[in-house]
């Protein structure tokens, strides 16, 4: 199986995590029941956040979360492909997740899937950007929070990605 993406350094040291291939195309709108049913592949991994080693798992509620989420509903154009694109590199943007925050759980909906609070993270991805004859002219690079649940079992667990935002840099 090709590989879909790499991990690339920017000139400042931070960590950029390529798609070279996209999954989802177009410009119209994104079926999210499709993404969903993409994201579902993930659910009971574990994978090792490099810079603060903690270890998040991928549970059954990410997929839904992800792709039915009121931020994702508010996505339009650009960033709204560039989340559906970063379905197919979850694992990756997680490894590369940097600047740690946390913050206490103040929905009672949440008591017990995210007892002992949320964590955010950084990360950063880039999508290919093609012109009219299928040519690479460069990558447009995106940043998003990662959304962790810290639940009563006293496990990490991917809740969303969230704030999926074109950056004014772009990759050659």
């Amino acid at each position: 199986m090709d590989k879909n993406f790499d991990i690339i350094k920017d000139v400042d040291g931070k960590s950029i995590v390529l798609i070279n291939d996209l999954r989802f195309k177009g410009r119209r709108s994104v079926d999210w029941n499709i993404v969903e049913n993409c994201l579902k592949e993930y659910i009971g991994e574990c994978v090792q956040i490099m810079e603060t080693s903690d270890i998040v798992y991928i549970g059954t509620d990410f997929p839904d979360e992800f792709s039915h989420s009121k931020d994702t509903k508010e996505l339009r154009g650009a960033n709204m492909y560039a989340k559906a694109n970063s379905s197919s590199i979850i694992r990756e943007l997680i490894e590369i997740a940097t600047n740690k925050s946390f913050a206490e759980n103040y929905a009672q909906k949440h008591d017990i899937d995210a007892k002992f609070g949320w964590y955010r993270y950084d990360t950063r991805f880039a999508i290919p950007i093609y012109d009219d004859t299928g040519e690479l002219v460069r990558y447009n690079i995106f940043k998003a929070r990662i959304f962790v649940r810290h639940a009563k079992d006293e496990k990490l667990y991917l809740y969303d990605i969230l704030r999926t935002k074109k950056r004014n840099e772009q990759a050659a």
